[in-house]
């Protein structure tokens, strides 16, 4: 058979048409960040949450309290205690829900609710929940639960294979919320005593925000299943807690040009004045994020940068994200890798009076290609016990040395860079 010595280059030439329309969702790649015009703001004030409020569509939301929850081993005694309070309803959507001690008992807490009336949904990511027991969503289908799968992979739909929902939300009752980087495994078990448990943070939200969090769990429950989550039972009426703070929460999805987490996050880089503590499990910044943080340090902000160690479940992610310590370093920025496992919490402190906590990674794919939300909560004691973590974190981890930094082989340099071109798809 004769092939047609075209076909390769006709080949080509489509993929890179491909390639270049899909940039249009990314058209920041090679593009420097937001400039910041008019007054100045200072994170966390009325301006600055008006603002927050203005470019991302979501609504400032006055009195809420929100509960820090540090590893496993705070973090899963709360979801079931929480599923178990349940008297109307449960909305869990996690992107990853695997097997184990952990899967089992989260599945037995709503199988449980679901038997006592207790109207019970979950939705799974098809991707990230791919290695998720059948046994566990059969159980909960006999007990009585509706359990829906995100985006299955179709032929037709080929396009949107990369666009998954990486949101970890639950909702009891339309009261009380739950949100953070936790994925439900036992790979989150324990207190990241050693590599196999892992280190992450999440909370546990009251007030009149957690409509937010009921919002984005209901956008992706409506075109996963065609339903609509109205009435009392999931829409209550939410009175201010006393001494709650303001609380926003931010959701954002793919789409053409910048995501409402990525605004957002610019926004918070560039009002900040003092210090910025940067918790990242995946770290590849695109050149906009880069000179954001840069930026930020040379007009004398105390930058603080802190991702994984050797133990990342995505070394290509920790290759790709360690091409961009040079230019950090040599500005300012200061990095640190954890060392005692994975680390997969999403945090960021601004100022010590603002704080971002949620499923947002430091990366092209949280910021463009997947449905994400994130907690901002702007209050002086909230972000102080983030920063008290973020230290005990530091204490566990080994900072880069510029100089030192420079002196890694040419070897580790080729591979860094050649990742750092893939950094769109990370």
């Amino acid at each position: 058979m004769t092939v047609n010595k075209r076909w390769p280059a006709g080949i080509a030439a489509f993929a890179g048409l491909w390639y270049a329309s899909e940039s249009l969702r990314h058209r920041r790649e090679q593009g420097s960040g937001y400039d910041l015009h008019g007054t100045e703001l200072r994170a966390g004030s009325q301006e600055f949450l008006r603002a927050a409020e203005a470019i991302t569509s979501s609504p400032i939301a006055s009195g809420n309290k929100a509960e820090i929850l540090i590893n496993g081993d705070e973090i899963f005694p709360a979801f079931v205690e929480t599923i178990s309070a349940a008297s109307t309803s449960v909305n869990l959507l996690s992107y990853i829900y695997w097997h184990g001690e952990v899967a089992r008992s989260i599945a037995d807490a709503a199988c449980e609710r679901a038997g006592a009336g207790v109207e019970v949904n979950v939705l799974l990511d098809a991707v990230g929940s791919a290695k998720m027991g059948r046994e566990l969503i059969g159980q909960m289908r006999d007990a009585g639960v509706t359990v829906a799968v995100f985006r299955p992979p179709k032929p037709y739909a080929i396009r949107r294979l990369n666009n998954r929902t990486h949101r970890k939300l639950m909702i009891v009752d339309g009261e009380v919320g739950m949100i953070g980087g936790v994925g439900i495994a036992d790979e989150w078990s324990g207190d990241a005593q050693d590599p196999d448990h892992w280190r992450d943070t999440h909370l546990r939200v009251r007030g009149p925000v957690v409509r937010g969090l009921q919002g984005a769990f209901a956008e992706n429950w409506l075109e996963a299943t065609g339903d609509v989550l109205v009435g009392p039972d999931y829409l209550p009426d939410l009175q201010p807690v006393d001494g709650g703070c303001p609380m926003q929460l931010v959701r954002s999805s793919a789409g053409v040009g910048d995501t409402n987490v990525e605004a957002l996050y610019f926004l918070a880089i560039a009002c900040a004045k003092e210090r910025l503590n940067l918790t990242a499990a995946y770290f590849a910044p695109r050149p906009a994020f880069i000179e954001a943080l840069c930026e930020a340090a040379k007009r004398g902000v105390d930058v603080r940068v802190l991702v994984p160690g050797e133990h990342i479940d995505k070394a290509f992610v920790r290759l790709a994200g360690r091409g961009a310590y040079e230019e950090l370093l040599q500005c300012g920025v200061r990095v640190w890798e954890y060392c005692p496992t994975m680390l997969h919490a999403k945090t960021l402190t601004i100022d010590g009076c603002w704080a971002s906590v949620g499923s947002v990674n430091f990366d092209n794919r949280s910021f463009q290609l997947q449905d994400e939300a994130t907690l901002c909560v702007a209050c002086e004691r909230f972000a102080a016990d983030l920063d008290e973590q973020f230290e005990r974190d530091l204490a566990r981890s080994e900072e880069i040395d510029l100089d030192r930094w420079n002196g890694r082989s040419l070897p580790a340099k080729a591979v860094e860079r050649v990742l750092t071109l893939a950094r769109r798809e990370l």
